[in-house]
């Protein structure tokens, strides 16, 4: 039995830190705190009744997401929404690799492969009401976990990487978000499935770059 403790389930520091970084991270995806403006840490564990300790581990995990930003001197800070270059900088960028990444998934689609995408799909479904993070969550990590298992089924674990550093789905959900916007997300999603399941590489090509210039034209209105 003493073997198998690290089997039933995460430690309570770990569930601890976790619950404090949704918390802060909440914060920031809701403006609660604004770009631009300081993390507290000191304010931060008195309204979460924490010690520092998790604060700034979770400041930390926030800060390699590019959602605060580490000063010297000044401490954390709220990390700014994505500047007009920076937006489509990052469409620009994923318009070349991840309809290349779809094409390639198709080439090599198997039984397995084609399971794992309609699993995925699956985890969405309803999509979620409501403009708040907490609502739109289960979207975000969908919208996340879909993009990377694209990547990963096309073969190539650099140009997976080069995508997953980005953490393009937290920065463009920061934008903006709507139910509406998330229905139609999520058919977006099911017609690249369907093309990688085709086996067909030009019309997964096609799918998935149909659905980022869709949902960079949703989003251009709201960037500065």
């Amino acid at each position: 039995m003493e073997a198998q403790r690290g089997l039933v389930g995460p430690a309570p520091r770990q569930i601890l830190t976790d619950s404090v970084y949704d918390a802060v991270k909440a914060l920031i995806m809701d403006d609660a705190v604004p770009p631009g403006a300081k993390l507290n840490m000191d304010q931060l564990a008195r309204e979460l009744a924490v010690s520092q300790t998790p604060i700034r581990e979770a400041l930390a995990r926030l800060e390699s997401e590019r959602l605060v930003v580490k000063e010297p001197l000044r401490g954390y800070t709220s990390a700014p929404l994505l500047s007009r270059a920076e937006f489509e900088d990052l469409y620009e960028f994923r318009l070349h690799l991840e309809p290349w990444a779809a094409g390639r998934a198709a080439e090599r689609t198997c039984d397995g492969s084609r399971a794992e995408l309609e699993a995925e799909l699956a985890t969405c479904a309803v999509v979620p009401d409501g403009a708040e993070y907490e609502d739109y969550k289960p979207l975000t990590t969908h919208d996340a976990r879909f993009h990377d298992l694209v990547m990963r089924l096309s073969g190539n674990a650099t140009a997976r990487e080069a995508l997953a550093s980005t953490h393009c789905h937290l920065h463009i959900f920061r934008l903006f978000y709507s139910s509406g916007a998330g229905s139609t997300v999520h058919g977006e999603h099911a017609a690249v499935v369907a093309a990688i399941a085709s086996g067909d590489a030009n019309t997964a090509r096609a799918a998935m770059h149909a659905h980022l210039e869709a949902a960079r034209d949703r989003l251009r209105p709201h960037v500065s």
